[in-house]
């Protein structure tokens, strides 16, 4: 039968493409499969659950309340003249965006391997409707942040919008490429080491108390503070609440190392992971 050249294809699937060359174009053409892998994870989060969409907010509180008691209480630990509640809430708000998006798109390639060598679509759609999808759940719990913050504000608390807070879309954008970029690169080795998912499960635990989550940077001491401004997610945090509390360590240069850390890491993730997924299928 003879094929005509000139045929133009709405999508053609190639078996070798470039490391630079991403399906961008694809991922467009699937857009709605990237809202439906939203949806789908959103609602499964609560599904068939007694308490529903009310765990978006229960883990926060809960988590807010045991900073309180065992760093606030017991330990002592200063939150800058801040009111505890809010101090804590306002870091484990953003550290549980990055955490979320980190944990769930490392282990994308062995939690989807049957997925992907059934169907073909860009597989790059997965990894972005989990970061969509989480976007959603910290948006609530970033609606509960600006409650409790009304709260306190209403109650003659030292605390007040800066200026800052213009950057907060730059904020989000920045937890979300870290997040996605750390993730995309774990789950390129997750492939043939499948017990390193459960390494970073433990290993993000870790890594929150090297950065500002349960203290804030001017109270770390001098000799360590710089370790804990290697983590780029001490930056964000300095600026999310210098933002909306008013206090914190804020300057270009801590947000600037974790702007150039994020897009680092996504564009190296990105390269990885458009390297690895040609051939996952025969290791994973």
């Amino acid at each position: 039968m003879e094929i005509n050249k000139e045929e133009k294809w709405d999508l053609e699937v190639t078996p070798e493409r470039g490391l630079f060359e991403l399906p961008l174009k694809d991922i467009w053409h699937f857009r709605d499969l990237l809202v439906l892998m939203v949806r789908r994870d959103v609602v499964s989060f609560y599904k068939q659950t007694i308490l529903g969409p009310l765990w978006f907010f229960i883990q926060p509180v809960f988590t807010t309340l045991v900073f309180v008691f065992v760093f606030g209480n017991l330990a002592g630990l200063s939150t800058d003249g801040l009111p505890q509640g809010l101090f804590y809430l306002a870091g484990i708000t953003a550290w549980n965006y990055f955490a979320d998006c980190l944990i769930k798109t490392s282990t994308v390639f062995r939690d989807n391997a049957q997925l992907f060598g059934k169907v073909y679509f860009p597989r790059l759609v997965v990894p972005i409707s989990i970061v969509t999808g989480n976007l959603i759940r910290f948006g609530v719990q970033f609606l509960l942040f600006m409650g409790v913050w009304l709260y306190f504000y209403l109650q003659g608390s030292d605390i007040f919008l800066t200026w800052v807070a213009l950057l907060f879309p730059l904020l989000v954008v920045l937890m979300a490429f870290l997040g996605l970029g750390l993730g995309l690169m774990i789950t390129a080795m997750t492939t043939k080491y499948r017990d390193l998912a459960f390494l970073v499960t433990f290993g993000v635990q870790l890594l929150m108390y090297t950065t500002t989550v349960i203290y804030p940077l001017s109270t770390a001491p001098e000799k360590y503070r710089h370790i804990v401004a290697l983590n780029p997610m001490t930056g964000i945090i300095e600026t999310f609440r210098y933002a909306f509390l008013g206090e914190g360590m804020f300057s270009w240069s801590l947000l600037g190392y974790s702007t150039l850390v994020a897009l680092g890491s996504m564009i190296l993730g990105v390269l990885i992971f458009n390297k690895t997924e040609k051939n996952f299928i025969d290791t994973v």
